[in-house]
């Protein structure tokens, strides 16, 4: 398992972002939301659910063993990434909503603004998070998915100065291309960070 390399947003916030008296801290009881956020997911039967790839098939699992996906756009590819694929892609990762954050506190992003096939960003790469991994194993070129990931398939406890402890994480990411070990591609056409 890998950890995906994130170049830090040029904003920071801080853990408790209350002005006001009595006001509730921007990330209190975090670790209950976000548990809480896993069980909603859970239940939202418009999501497609995903078994991480290291859990046994055979065993039910808990709601914190899947990511729950809402495909943005469905590609034309058929074949998905292995794990020992390198894979091209574009993303955007949030934590759950917040009080200041309605759309979740956006930690990292391979591109700007809205996001459009031509002039987005990517990386490459063959290591990532658990969930983010799981989501790229069952995606075709030209997918786009935002992915839901319970903080057990991301970062877990360990925290940052852009993320907290116990983070589920909201990814929109976008397929663009991978190869296999000892293949090479031709440049990409977008912007390559």
């Amino acid at each position: 398992m890998g950890v995906i390399l994130f170049t830090l947003h040029c904003s920071l916030f801080a853990v408790s972002c209350s002005e006001d008296e009595g006001e509730p801290a921007e990330f209190d009881n975090w670790q209950y939301r976000n548990d809480a956020a896993v069980v909603e997911w859970a239940a939202n039967s418009s999501y497609r659910k995903i078994r991480t790839y290291t859990q046994d098939e055979a065993t039910d699992g808990a709601n914190s063993d899947f990511i729950y996906v809402e495909v943005l756009e469905t590609g034309a590819g058929k074949a998905s990434p292995l794990q020992t694929d390198t894979a091209r892609v574009a993303y955007r990762g949030r934590l759950i909503p917040s009080k200041t954050y309605t759309e979740g506190y956006v930690f990292d992003e391979s591109y700007l603004g809205d996001f459009n096939w031509k002039t987005i960003g990517t990386v490459s790469g063959a290591s990532w998070i658990e969930g983010f991994q799981t989501a790229l194993l069952n995606m075709h070129v030209g997918d786009r998915w935002r992915v839901y990931i319970p903080y057990s398939l991301a970062y877990g406890s360990a925290s940052t100065t852009t993320r907290p402890a116990y983070s589920n994480l909201i990814f929109d990411i976008a397929l663009v291309d991978f190869w296999h070990p000892g293949e090479t591609r031709p440049d990409f056409k977008g912007r390559e960070r």
